[in-house]
């Protein structure tokens, strides 16, 4: 990053940012020297997630207030975080989904055009994928979800694409897996109310907020029958958008890139490394599958290791989960 001492700060806005992942990107883009702005109704996110930076309320469909908050706070470049993200409930209020992710978002994205930002970020899901076909997944795979939520999100990259053929709004979409694990030093985490992420679920069981924890489908084509899954650390994340930023002001070139570790546990292996690294055992139901979920579902993430010079360094299936301890531990 070229912020010498002549050099002016980078200015982002990060909407969504007192939520789980922007939290995390937002404290590592302060870390770094960038001057962030975050916008954020709160209906997912936290005002502790924040201490210390510029903070507006607000929602990414107000135009007006955007467009306005764009040119006053002479941004330069947009990272954004503002979506619903709960899957099942996208399959049972879609339209709830529709409206937050794809209308709201195009007015968002409008805004940003018309005021004359051409970088945006954006917060992206392997749920663009649905079904895969190969694993690991690379970003050649066809992309049909299997639920609105999925479908929103490549809606929207949809829009940036044709925003970028059109307008010269340039982009990058980062399609991750399973974001988990907390900040090292514990100030920030995790905290979905209601919670739907497996590892915070097993660790309220191990905290007795929970009296059992269900795993779902012990019959899967995997070495041990249950689900595999690619976790990547929230802050292997947040270091992600941040390249992805410094790209764009680089490169000027719009793109797409998988963040997970290319390496995938079953369920059954992170309940034995929660019992190891908690010390304490798990009450655990097996039950039958659950309709749609895929055996394994493994990111290559050859293409931002390569373009983006990105490495998951901080995620381990044992740093994640300590880190996730120390979080809900203290809570």
């Amino acid at each position: 990053m070229m912020n010498g001492k002549d050099t002016p700060k980078r200015k982002i806005l990060v909407t969504g940012g007192a939520g789980y992942i922007g939290s995390h990107t937002v404290k590592e883009l302060v870390k770094r020297g960038y001057d962030v702005t975050v916008l954020d109704n709160l209906s997912n996110g936290n005002m502790i997630s924040l201490d210390g930076v510029k903070y507006i309320e607000g929602d990414i469909g107000d135009y007006d207030k955007v467009n306005k908050l764009l040119q006053f706070e002479e941004i330069d470049a947009v990272i954004n975080f503002a979506a619903l993200a709960y899957v099942g409930e996208s399959v049972s209020d879609p339209r709830k989904y529709y409206d937050n992710n794809v209308v709201k978002g195009k007015a968002f994205l409008d805004a940003v055009v018309d005021s004359g930002v051409k970088k945006i970020v954006f917060s992206s899901s392997c749920a663009t994928y649905g079904i895969p076909e190969k694993i690991p997944i690379s970003e050649d795979e066809r992309q049909w979800p299997v639920n609105p939520y999925g479908w929103t999100k490549l809606m929207f990259e949809q829009m940036m694409k044709d925003y970028d053929e059109a307008y010269g709004l340039r982009y990058i979409s980062l399609r991750y897996f399973n974001a988990a694990g907390a900040d090292a030093d514990g100030s920030i985490g995790e905290m979905h109310d209601p919670e739907t992420h497996v590892i915070p679920i097993l660790l309220q069981n191990v905290l007795g907020i929970r009296k059992k924890f269900f795993v779902f489908g012990t019959d899967y084509d995997t070495r041990d029958g249950s689900c595999i899954r690619d976790y990547v650390h929230v802050t292997d994340l947040a270091d992600a958008h941040i390249k992805a930023i410094e790209y764009l002001f680089e490169n000027e070139k719009s793109d797409f890139f998988n963040l997970g570790t290319g390496e995938g546990i079953t369920v059954l292996e992170l309940i034995g490394a929660v019992e190891k690294i908690t010390g304490r055992k798990l009450n655990v139901s097996l039950e039958d599958r659950r309709s749609g979920d895929p055996n394994a579902l493994v990111a290559d993430n050859t293409k931002a290791k390569i373009v983006l010079s990105w490495n998951p360094v901080h995620s381990s299936i044992e740093n994640i989960i300590r880190t996730a301890w120390n979080w809900h531990s203290r809570k």
